[in-house]
């Protein structure tokens, strides 16, 4: 019945029935009249309003070409030599982004290697094991890679310069160090904000885990020592004996004759440096000499002596040029990462180019595949053993993650398969401790050998115990919760990605470094309203979230406090006015706040609709 007829029949029956009961009747249909076209309103908005998209769902690309069945035989052939091309053009870019990476370490570690290895020297911070975290934490950053400190950790223990018991927070903070690098990989796509947000959350699954493992572990690790204890039974019981050549790399030998040619760097010297044997002022950390020969001589008093001459030169780029070590590591931070830009770049497009329609169905469909039935519980644990047989293969989790973190973004890669590949990829790393205790000198007994592989061990179930607790029971799983928060964040403002890398990486181990200087007192008087705080405001949220009615109505949600304790609009405001100048990164920001406040009219008009039904 529609509103006119409705209204007619109001008035006929006004006009009929002059009673009060008349008018009564015609408003009590108008009335209903008017919520049946307020319904009928809502159900056409319902309908008419488009579903909202999900920003992790993996994207199809359309095939735009000709099908190979409709191709005649000059066609087929082109598309056979473009298709290989592109192949090859794409392991061509990933070569040289494994070898940027080698280079963004070279260059770390000579700003920032002496500095690392005078850290190690003092031995009053490795006393404290907070500080010895946040050591294991800077340190790992400034060399670019948890296996250089895990080896220099290892030999110190070793060489009894370091006790087990010391060693462990720090083997904890490279842990966590190490992931830094394919958080600065995830930066190539900070121009699609999509392809952004997923390689970001990518990347930053690995950091996730890594602090929660350690919130959790090392507290329990202080208290119970359960590590130490742990490592201890399972040594005791090895037979052990050393092997010279067990610190072998076998992705180097791959990109070393490439990357020997712009620089060579002498990592054992940090470690030299750590454990006091040199000052670093007696020597650079570039290689100018690669082969050099000791000869005892006699001097005209009978005074022997050793001497240490020159066999061969290095030639590599920087043999020769006369330049310091800092300066050669500024040269080499700017190019690895324009290199490293540029591959990523390169590696992107094509991999967009290639995967395409089917192929891009294929493998995403088999990268992503879960077994059927009850057996997909299990289809995780083969990614971590896929994750952690890679990095065994390239001995370094950095390069593993760093490789994954673009695939993530462009769509191969869901956020739920990288994690326990990332995972297995932890796992895989700690060979190379494993390794370097195995090479340990034994001709003084066994015992340094045992202290080494104790620490070893130590990362290795240190991993294994993050890895139970984070992983079996998928609603435990929160460091994939927490990065897809982080990947949202930084897909709304752009700039949140970099001011994330500084203060998880270098702000806040900094911060607890110099409050643990004060002693526990400080550290205990800062740090525990801190960590109330956080987790008070955690169980606010969640009961937000899951029993509002629980709550009083003020804290029903957080608009009672200022905006720039709930937003990051205000900070969002100066950036932009700061950085005005970035005009791809302000129109983005701008494109998506526009569609931002669209989405959000659209679900306001689409509530109140709901309402009315």
């Amino acid at each position: 019945m529609s509103s006119k007829t409705v209204g007619k029949y109001a008035d006929y029956v006004s006009e009929m029935y002059p009673s009060k009961d008349g008018p009564e009747e015609a408003t009590k249909l108008n009335s209903q009249s008017s919520k049946e076209n307020d319904r009928a309103e809502a159900t056409t908005l319902i309908e008419a309003s488009p579903p909202k998209e999900d920003p992790w769902a993996l994207p199809e690309l359309k095939d735009t070409g000709t099908p190979w069945k409709d191709l005649d035989t000059k066609g087929k052939v082109i598309k056979t030599i473009w298709t290989s091309t592109r192949t090859l053009l794409i392991f061509l870019c990933l070569y040289f982004f494994i070898c940027s990476l080698d280079f963004l370490s070279s260059a770390f570690r000579l700003l920032g290697g002496k500095a690392a290895g005078r850290v190690f020297q003092n031995s009053t911070l490795i006393q404290n094991p907070i500080c010895g975290l946040m050591i294991g934490v800077l340190v790992t950053v400034l060399v670019q890679s948890s296996s250089t400190t895990t080896s220099i950790v290892v030999s110190m223990v070793a060489a009894d310069i370091l006790t087990v018991k010391l060693s462990i927070p720090i083997i904890m903070g490279s842990n966590i160090g190490t992931s830094v690098t394919n958080t600065i990989v995830s930066l190539g796509e900070i121009t699609h904000r999509n392809d952004f947000r997923r390689a970001f959350a990518g990347a930053t699954v690995h950091d996730m885990f890594n602090w929660l493992s350690v919130i959790v572990l090392l507290p329990l690790e202080i208290a119970t020592g359960y590590l130490y204890h742990i490592s201890g039974a399972i040594v005791e019981s090895l037979q052990l004996g050393s092997y010279k050549d067990a610190n072998k790399d076998l992705l180097k030998a791959v990109t070393k004759p490439f990357t020997k040619l712009i620089i060579q760097i002498d990592s054992s010297k940090i470690n030299m440096i750590a454990k006091g044997e040199r000052e670093e002022e007696d020597f650079r950390l570039l290689k100018i000499c690669c082969q050099s020969k000791t000869a005892t001589i006699t001097n005209e008093t009978g005074y022997n002596y050793t001497q240490t001459n020159c066999v061969q030169n290095c030639n590599h780029l920087f043999a020769t040029s006369g330049l310091s070590d800092s300066v050669i590591g500024i040269i080499m931070l700017l190019a690895s990462l324009a290199l490293l830009c540029l591959c990523l770049f390169g590696i992107v497009k094509l991999l967009n180019s290639l995967l395409q329609g089917n192929i891009r169905k294929i493998i995403k469909k088999f990268v992503n595949y879960n077994f059927p039935g009850k057996a997909a519980y299990f289809t995780g644990y083969v990614a971590i053993a896929i994750g952690i047989g890679f990095t065994i293969l390239v001995q370094s989790s950095s390069i593993f993650t760093s490789t994954l973190t673009p695939l993530v973004g462009v769509g191969v890669v869901s956020i739920k398969r990288m994690y326990p590949l990332c995972l297995g990829s932890n796992i895989g790393t700690t060979t190379t401790g494993i390794l370097a205790a195995l090479a340990t000198d034994t001709q003084g007994g066994t015992k340094r050998l045992q202290n080494a592989l104790r620490v070893a061990m130590c990362h290795l179930f240190f991993n294994l115990t993050g890895i139970c607790i984070w992983y079996p029971l998928p609603f435990m799983r929160l460091p994939i919760r927490l990065a897809k928060f982080l990947g949202n964040t930084t897909a709304r403002y752009r700039w949140f990605a970099l001011f994330y890398l500084a203060v998880a990486f270098f702000i806040l181990p900094l911060t607890i470094f110099g409050l643990s200087q004060g002693g526990w007192e400080v550290l205990a008087g800062v740090g525990i309203p801190v960590i109330c705080l956080l987790f008070i405001i955690g169980i606010i949220k969640l009961l937000q979230r899951k029993r509002p009615n629980w709550l009083p109505k003020k804290l029903q949600n957080w608009k009672f406090l200022p905006l720039y304790f709930r937003s990051l609009q205000p900070l969002d405001r100066l950036f932009n006015h700061l950085f005005g100048f970035c005009k791809i990164c302000h129109h983005h920001h701008h494109d998506h706040h526009h569609h931002h406040d669209n989405d959000e009219n659209i679900t306001t008009k689409t509530d109140e609709s709901q309402k009315m039904i």
